[in-house]
């Protein structure tokens, strides 16, 4: 069975929610760390699908890894390999497809409420608003025939889809210890930080099980919904019954 590459690129920023719902599946991964040596993968078809991840790096830098993974989503777009992409992720996947990358108006670090465009709310359960998480700089504009799926107030485009492929200018793959971890990490940098897009480190961990547990529980319908779109992996028993 072809395994679900994950590109992890910083320690804070794993596949946390999103491996736990993977391996519920019955789902193999493979988790590749391209910012720490790992080499990147050539063949999408390898995998069933390919998971990006967020990165404190800007798609913009000129390092060899970031340049090979780009190489490596556009082999996916090709060969109809299902790619899912999470904030850094999701503005790589858009410049493999032709969109553009750009600096947003302001930082965008924190809790947000964003709406769900109706493109979008078959791939989140059905709902209109959700609050998600961010922390980010910079932003997409959609690539050629993509739909938006997400909007916010002080960012457009929170999300898009385009065929299998699914890009979030958020993270709807945090778990609150996780959370927690990258808060106290960033704290400095929050602090220092101006915006209407800026939380203080207080507000972010205002409410923060609740919260992590609202996001998780759109974000699972969320990630069923994309692996629908893989090559599905032979019977597994799981209890008593059978899972497909």
């Amino acid at each position: 069975m072809r395994s679900i590459a994950i590109l992890q690129h910083d320690p804070l920023q794993g596949p946390g929610f999103l491996q736990d719902c993977l391996r519920a599946q019955g789902w193999d991964t493979r988790v590749i760390r391209p910012a720490f040596g790992d080499p990147v993968p050539r063949r999408s078809r390898d995998f069933a699908g390919l998971v990006v991840l967020g990165s404190d790096h800007s798609v913009h830098d000129r390092l060899g890894w970031i340049v090979a993974e780009r190489a490596l989503l556009r082999d996916a777009l090709a060969c109809d390999v299902p790619v899912l992409g999470h904030c850094f992720g999701a503005q790589q996947l858009a410049l493999a497809a032709g969109g553009r990358v750009h600096r947003n108006a302001w930082p965008n670090i924190g809790w947000s409420q964003v709406w769900v465009t109706p493109a979008g709310r078959p791939l989140l359960g059905g709902a209109r608003t959700v609050e998600v998480f961010n922390w980010h700089y910079d932003t997409f504009e959609l690539p050629p025939g993509a739909q938006r799926t997400l909007y916010g107030t002080h960012c457009l485009n929170k999300g898009f889809t385009l065929g299998p492929h699914l890009g979030f200018q958020c993270h709807l793959e945090v778990t609150e210890a996780g959370l927690r971890r990258w808060c106290d990490a960033g704290r400095e940098e929050v602090q220092a930080l101006r915006g209407p897009a800026v939380q203080t480190w207080a507000d972010i961990q205002l409410d923060l099980g609740a919260r992590t547990a609202a996001l998780q529980a759109v974000a699972r319908e969320t990630y069923r919904h994309w692996t629908n779109s893989l090559t599905r992996p032979p019977l597994l028993r799981v209890g008593l019954g059978l899972s497909v």
